[in-house]
């Protein structure tokens, strides 16, 4: 209880009348507290187990996604395999799975199909990316991650941080993939072949300005093709890190307070 003296706590130097009087006035006061607090109290944090219920593997819902999940395997910036990742699965909330499934829809009509690099993040896996940060000593990839960027800086430039919207469930990293290269080629710019990823300027996770969504540095026809991914998930409701061409956060995601630490499994 937040009101009034625990029992046995009361200075009995008083007597018994005061000390039923005091017990009184405690009691009233705690009333009137609870009568004042009519606001409804604002849930900040969703009942894990419930998001887990709603946790789904995006092939159920949009089997024509394609995954290539990186932090499951030793492709990515740490060069292994990152804790938390016990299979390469795409799993998102099930609103985003049915938005992906939606945008997969319209891209096939076009000749390109979606690919993912990562979707719902274990926050086991993010505390895993915070202790490579900081081990200066692991430097092993750093010609292909970070060629730009001193590690000592990842923190402070935003690379690397304790929390990720990825634990919410409902945030994508992702790119575009020629299904038909003659159908894709009135959509995105560049080089294409089937089966062959569109031309988006840099590789996923690089940490670097040319990243950056709006790089004025990047090719015309990479310009072009960052920007139709992003109008295209913009439409289905989803809203682009600036710094990353390839992360997506769904708008109005359902658990924007909740993180979640569930590995990743195959089901």
């Amino acid at each position: 209880m937040a009101y009034g003296v625990a029992p046995g706590g009361m200075d009995m130097r008083f007597g018994p009348r005061w000390g039923l009087a005091c017990a009184a006035l405690l009691l009233i006061a705690g009333c009137a507290q609870n009568m004042g607090a009519t606001a409804p109290q604002k849930v900040t944090a969703a009942a894990p187990a419930r998001a887990a219920a709603d946790l789904v593997p995006l092939a159920t819902l949009a089997p024509g996604v394609r995954q290539d999940m990186r932090y499951a395997s030793s492709h990515n910036f740490m060069g292994r395999p990152v804790a938390g990742y016990e299979a390469g699965v795409c799993w998102l909330s099930r609103a985003a799975a049915q938005s992906l499934a939606e945008v997969q829809q319209e891209l096939a009509g076009d000749g390109l199909a979606l690919k993912v690099y990562d979707c719902y993040r274990p926050q086991t896996a993010v505390n895993d990316f915070v202790r490579w940060g900081r081990d200066l000593a692991d430097q092993k990839n750093k010609d292909m991650y970070y060629p730009r960027v001193p590690k000592n800086e990842l923190f402070k430039r935003g690379y690397i941080a304790e929390k990720s919207g990825h634990s919410r469930g409902s945030t994508v990293d992702m790119t575009l993939v020629a299904v038909d290269a003659e159908r894709a080629s009135k959509r995105v710019r560049g080089p294409l072949a089937d089966g062959v990823e569109v031309d988006m300027g840099t590789p996923f996770d690089l940490f670097d300005e040319q990243s950056h969504t709006d790089n004025p540095q990047q090719s015309p026809d990479v310009q072009h093709n960052r920007r139709w991914l992003r109008a295209l998930m913009q439409r289905h409701g989803w809203k682009n890190l600036p710094e990353e061409w390839w992360h997506y956060t769904q708008v109005g995601e359902p658990y924007p307070e909740q993180y979640f630490d569930m590995p990743v499994k195959k089901n």
